[in-house]
């Protein structure tokens, strides 16, 4: 299972390679469009190779993207660290409660009650 997953890791390592070979030109890079730069009287410019633009495409979509998951599932994460005190509650209670009912018995069989 190992080689498999280094197999797939040298694809997709091979892929990248091959997206940033081909696309090696330089392209400017603007913040703003044209029309709405003239409005502020800025317009942010830099120059920098395609393939990076496209990889860091890539990366900033999946930042947003694992980000966007993690803020969702927020209420589910809440709620099972909820039940997981709960069940830590429950569980002190009964043995309280297994404690009281084997109090004054016999210590031995106290303890065969008890699951192991």
């Amino acid at each position: 299972m190992r080689y498999v997953r280094y197999f797939c890791i040298a694809i997709f390592a091979l892929a990248l390679i091959s997206i940033a070979l081909a696309n090696r030109a330089i392209v400017p890079l603007k913040v703003l469009p044209d029309e709405v730069s003239g409005w502020f009287a800025l317009n942010p410019q830099i120059e920098m190779p395609l393939f990076l633009v496209i990889l860091g495409s890539i990366v900033s979509g999946l930042l947003v993207g694992f980000v966007w998951e993690w803020i969702r599932e927020y209420g589910q994460r809440a709620e099972a660290a909820r039940q997981a005190r709960e069940m830590r509650r429950l569980e002190r209670e009964v043995a309280r409660l297994k404690a009281e009912k084997h109090e004054g018995k016999d210590e031995v069989l106290a303890l065969l009650d008890q699951p192991s």
